[in-house]
């Protein structure tokens, strides 16, 4: 079940990507000889108007082949012949589409919760250093913490597990009181519990609640998926400071089973409440594909050939050339970088999915 979840759910996501390509393409006029859903052999094919629309026996993938994407083209409606901003909204399309996908996961999400939790201070441990008006005061919402906007509730113990903090723990701390934003520093302090118990911590609990009005689960919903963003960019963060390695990094085959962790898991806990299994999986699994969406959207962007973000970077290169030399770089040069950086990026994903089987074995 949680392999066919994970297929429907990549097949869905490269659709929507392909999707949005697809669109732009049209609605800037270029030629699209095919738009395939699926990889391989096709089950399905009809040709409507200058367009073949094919359904492919494999479900995970598919692409929107436009006139001129990969060779030099004579239709003056190939992709090569369009100017600068037709071309970005072209190959940031795809992206947008995951992005867009990602935010409506979580609107149908939300659309029946009843509140939300906040990153409201609802209490100030006694021995708190700093309470009154030129401190923290109870009612006070975190709005940031070192400059990292927060948006959720846990989002203040996700960016305090990632902030380097000195050995006080100093951060600066950003509060909304009255609509007046307040900055804050704050460091660690020993505090006493009523057993005598001493422990190390800011002094402060959070955690207040919103009723969910349909404005407000529409906010939550826009909040939830620029966390996503973030935490895509944390972990692209760490890879590069060495934080994390490759052993950190996950194939389909690493998804799939994460997958299975995470419905297993929620089904598990709502049996134990008496609630419906399958509905808390489904629902768990959902929010985990909102996730991937908006990973692959980001991931996309970043300027790496073969991806859009690669093809962005170099039809920049190419509109600053042409601005300052006035030559571009030659389309079969670009097309050479870009099949490089796709069987680079195919042998990083048979590395990794390797290595989750072998994790599996």
């Amino acid at each position: 079940m949680y392999i066919i979840a994970a297929i429907l759910i990549f097949g869905v996501l490269i659709a929507v990507h392909e999707l949005g390509h697809f669109l732009a393409a049209k609605a800037c006029g270029v030629r699209v000889n095919e738009f395939s859903i699926g990889m391989g052999p096709a089950i399905f094919h009809k040709t409507k108007g200058e367009t073949e629309y094919s359904l492919r026996i494999l479900p995970i993938g598919g692409y929107c082949a436009m006139e001129g994407e990969d060779e030099a083209s004579d239709d003056p409606r190939a992709l090569e012949k369009q100017g600068f901003w037709k071309k970005l909204f072209i190959f940031v399309a795809g992206a947008a589409m995951n992005f867009l996908t990602g935010f409506v996961i979580m609107l149908c999400l939300y659309a029946g919760a009843q509140g939300f939790y906040t990153a409201e201070i609802v209490a100030l441990d006694p021995a708190f250093p700093q309470q009154g008006e030129s401190g923290l005061m109870v009612g006070d919402v975190i709005y940031a913490i070192n400059g990292e906007r927060i948006y959720l509730k846990s989002d203040v113990g996700t960016v305090l597990g990632v902030t380097d903090m000195g050995e006080d723990g100093a951060i600066e701390l950003t509060v909304k009181r009255g609509g007046e934003k307040l900055k804050r520093t704050l460091t660690l302090q020993t505090y006493t519990d009523e057993n005598g118990k001493e422990s190390r911590r800011y002094g402060f609990t959070y955690g207040g609640v919103v009723e969910a009005t349909p404005l407000i689960r529409l906010q939550y919903s826009w909040y939830n998926t620029l966390d996503f963003v973030r935490l895509v960019r944390m972990s692209l963060k760490m890879l590069v400071n060495g934080s994390a390695g490759i052993d950190d990094l996950s194939g389909p085959v690493g998804i799939v089973s994460t997958i299975k962790d995470v419905g297993e898991t929620a089904q598990e806990e709502a049996e134990a409440n008496n609630e419906n299994g399958l509905a808390a999986a489904a629902e768990s699994i959902l929010y985990f594909a909102a996730l991937i969406a908006v990973n692959l959207a980001v991931m996309n962007l970043i300027p790496f050939p073969a991806l859009d973000g690669g093809k962005v970077f170099f039809l920049v290169v190419n509109a600053a050339a042409l601005a300052l030399f006035k030559r571009q770089i030659p389309p079969k040069y670009e097309n050479y970088i870009h099949m490089a950086g796709f069987a680079l990026l195919m042998t990083l994903m048979l590395f990794i999915t390797f290595r989750d089987v072998m994790k599996l074995l």
